[in-house]
């Protein structure tokens, strides 16, 4: 389940590409199918050996260039490359989970060269506002969201450390009303049949990529997408 377009990214085959809190690196598995050069860092030692087996079997069955692709873990806010490392950065779902998101940004722009384009993706300011109002356990944890975000605001601090914003976009609009559910219910209560009921739809559509549920999506993108997307580039 991608967040980020990587045609309106702009990556190629070659391009030297960052994915930023990577988790279980559904998008850094993507660059490196695109044949892209890989780095997928996060502080997440665990998720990271996930993501390295993953990135063997990849190269294996031939789908990524060899040696194209590494983890590397680490601290956002000390990103551990030179200045100008990275043709392409992803940042997708991670900002909100870190309390000097100003810093943050601030080295994912360092480390990306002039003329280089980033993707930012945070949840979107009304969706994450309801899950918030019907459940603290939903923020309130270890790692959990620190803040919600408008988007001119997300953009206007991605235009202060140096990027232009060139576009913006929404995803998920099916996974904003299943969060809303768990977080009625209790959001490690798996066994509540509504809960799991929606869960085997989005899964269905996941792996079905039903016209249906795909067009419903695509039209209610704008109105209900749980993520709101950035995209930009660093001029010179």
């Amino acid at each position: 389940m991608l967040t980020v377009d990587f045609g309106r990214l702009g990556l190629r085959p070659g391009d030297r590409g960052l994915d930023l809190g990577c988790g279980a690196g559904r998008h850094a598995f993507e660059m490196y199918r695109r044949g892209a050069d890989v780095t997928a860092f996060d502080q997440d030692a665990d998720e990271l050996r996930g993501v390295a087996e993953m990135f063997g079997a990849m190269e294996l069955e031939g789908e990524g260039a060899p040696g194209g692709a590494r983890t590397v873990e680490g601290d956002a806010l000390a990103l551990p490359f030179e200045d100008a490392t990275f043709d392409r950065v992803v940042a997708a779902e991670i900002l909100e989970h870190i309390p000097d998101d100003a810093r943050a940004i601030c080295e994912l722009v360092r480390v990306l060269r002039t003329g280089g384009t980033i993707a930012v993706t945070v949840p979107r300011y009304w969706p994450e506002k309801i899950c918030w109002a019907l459940s603290d356990e939903y923020h309130e944890v270890e790692g959990g969201h620190v803040r919600i975000y408008r988007t001119d605001g997300l953009a206007g601090q991605l235009t202060q450390a140096g990027i232009e914003v060139t576009g913006r976009d929404h995803a998920h609009a099916l996974h904003a009303p299943y969060w809303w559910l768990k977080c009625a219910v209790g959001v490690d209560d798996e066994q509540n049949p509504l809960v799991k009921g929606y869960h085997r739809m989005l899964v269905w559509d996941l792996m079905k990529k039903p016209a249906l549920t795909q067009t419903a999506e695509r039209l209610l993108n704008p109105v209900l997408g749980k993520s709101v997307v950035l995209y930009g580039h660093k001029p010179a």
